[in-house]
């Protein structure tokens, strides 16, 4: 991914990941496989653990530890009450900026 591109989806990666969160339960290593299956393909793991340390901190997700047959229990994350609150900030944060990018991007050409 380009430099810029990496930039941008640092500021954007906590909403993407409770937006994921929001549609089904899923552990660290799913949310990655999914967003490298969208294109997201210089995304490490680390970066989506650390991340996802950060919202459960936060109260934004409940954890359930589930049985692995490949190793120790996995951590599933669902979002919560206060996530889905979060998120809809996030949403309606996005739109205000999408259409004042779009405003300034028709107004250059």
């Amino acid at each position: 991914m380009p430099k810029q591109i990496t930039e941008m989806l640092k500021g954007t990666l906590e909403g993407i990941v409770l937006a994921i969160l929001a549609g089904r339960a899923a552990y660290g290593y799913e949310i990655t496989t999914w967003l490298r299956e969208q294109g997201f393909s210089d995304i490490a793991e680390g970066t989506i653990y650390a991340l996802l340390v950060r919202i459960e901190q936060r109260g934004l997700v409940d954890v359930e530890k589930v049985p692995s047959e490949k190793g120790p229990p996995r951590k599933v994350y669902s979002l919560n009450a206060a996530g889905r609150e979060y998120l809809d900030e996030f949403w309606n944060n996005w739109g205000f900026l999408s259409e004042r990018l779009e405003q300034l991007r028709k107004e250059g050409q």
